[in-house]
């Protein structure tokens, strides 16, 4: 038993034991796309009043990835060893001897991957009746600040005029050259109800010369009748 095994592990001076190899490789690349959900988008109008509104949302997103081995050897050449035993000796007449070689595939390659996309969630509040009157609620109040703002500028207007009106009663303005002769611009002053301006006064002929000699002087504005008409002076 033990000269078989001799033989059996030397086969004409060869070494004939087994020696199985056995090599395996591989990669996993795991690749994913997150999506993060917001929160709905919200308007404020004011006065507390915040609505909130279907919200949509859009992720677009690229992935790539590549691979490759360097150096890149698409071809190896592997080795025929010369087997022949002419002398039918049980060994090779040239161990160790190449009769030839053959080209052999690596299948070296490499690889890349390339990948385009979005992704896209849709939200939308379920209480339909909520949203109605949040937004009446936003609708009157815009309404509110509209007036509002209207207000102010009627007071605004109202106190330009009443101050533009009494300085220039008064002789007072801006001068034409003036950036604020544009204030009182508009502003217009007239003569108060019941005024006549410029005014006129009636001047009897000759003939009526006497009647006024005979017209006392301290009769004064009770007079006026015989003037022709009303009394009216400068100060209006």
């Amino acid at each position: 038993m033990v000269q078989q095994r001799v033989l059996a592990e030397t086969v004409g001076g060869v070494s004939a034991t087994a020696a199985p190899v056995a090599n395996s490789s591989g990669s996993v690349t795991n690749q994913a796309i997150q999506v993060l959900q917001g929160p709905y988008i919200t308007n404020t109008y004011g006065g507390g009043i915040q609505c909130q509104g279907p919200t949509l949302n859009i992720t677009p997103y690229v992935t790539g990835s590549a691979s490759a081995t360097r150096p890149y050897e698409p071809w190896y050449n592997t080795p025929v060893y010369d087997m022949r035993d002419m002398d039918e000796d049980g060994a090779p007449d040239n161990p160790g001897g190449i009769l030839y070689t053959v080209p052999t595939r690596t299948g070296q390659k490499d690889n890349y991957n390339l990948g385009l996309g979005f992704s896209a969630t849709w939200s939308r509040p379920l209480d339909q009746k909520l949203q109605d009157q949040c937004k009446e609620a936003a609708a009157a109040n815009i309404e509110l600040m509209k007036q509002t703002t209207a207000n102010k500028r009627l007071d605004f207007e109202i106190a330009r005029l009443k101050n533009c009106g009494e300085l220039m009663k008064q002789g007072i303005q801006f001068h034409p050259r003036s950036p604020y002769y544009k204030v009182c611009a508009d502003v217009v002053v007239n003569n108060p109800p019941g005024h006549t301006h410029p005014h006129y006064h009636t001047i009897p002929s000759s003939s009526d010369a006497g009647t006024l000699n005979e017209v006392p002087a301290q009769l004064g504005s009770s007079g006026a009748a015989l003037l022709g008409g009303p009394l009216r002076t400068g100060q209006e």
